[in-house]
């Protein structure tokens, strides 16, 4: 399978293609810098440098030709104001769908939040809620799409402790979980078209990846 990640030198994204690369699979990691190469280099992934909030669809789309998925792993990261929350984590998912549907890939999975379904509470801090916003707007767009095959994540809190394997997939309810398992069901997901169509919560949990995945493909 090859697979494009957008937002290639994130934390999850990082520890996916880690993951891909391990099972076989073709990965390419879009990435804003040259200096960041190396390190999706030494995960096993294809650096693609692309600025996904100056890039055309065309630009885009040209790297995507002949992929089996799409990953939307991007954002705006800590540090960034209100701004780039819109232009990295709405407007940037918004336009590798259209690039997706523009190359012909159909499976196409997006990294979200918990929270990005509805508006943030009363005193939620404002950059903060323009994110879930923007998380959400994304989310819906890409929900509306008839030319792909979509699956929404939205985890919990992220940690940096290790992975456990363990987690719980569905509407879950808020709670934390590793960047090691949420980049574990990614790569599960990938492999499960069962899961299309459905936005799915993750939080750790007592179910191992492979089975939560399984049972969120029947449910």
């Amino acid at each position: 399978m090859r697979i494009v990640i957008a937002g290639g030198h994130g934390q999850i994204a990082l520890r996916l293609e880690r993951l891909l690369a391990a099972r076989g699979d073709e990965v390419s990691g879009v990435i804003r810098r040259t200096e960041q190469a190396g390190d999706l280099l030494a995960a096993g992934a294809e650096p693609v440098v692309c600025d996904l909030e100056s890039a055309s669809v065309e630009d885009i789309a040209r790297h995507l030709e002949g992929a089996d998925a799409a990953v939307f792993a991007a954002g705006a990261g800590p540090g960034s104001g209100t701004a780039r929350k819109d232009t990295v984590d709405r407007a940037a998912a918004v336009l590798f769908a259209d690039a997706a549907e523009a190359a012909g890939v159909r499976r196409f999975v997006v990294v979200s939040a918990m929270g990005a379904d509805r508006e943030p509470p009363a005193g939620t801090d404002p950059v903060f809620a323009t994110y879930l916003r923007a998380k959400g707007a994304a989310d819906a767009d890409v929900r509306s799409r008839a030319g792909l095959d979509w699956t929404v994540l939205r985890p919990g809190r992220l940690t940096d402790e290790p992975g456990t394997g363990l987690v719980a997939l569905g509407e879950t309810g808020y709670g934390e979980v590793t960047r090691d398992d949420v980049a574990a069901v990614l790569a599960a997901l990938l492999e499960e078209p069962g899961t299309v169509g459905r936005t799915l919560e993750l939080i750790g949990g007592t179910t191992p990846v492979g089975e939560a995945v399984r049972a969120a493909a029947e449910g």
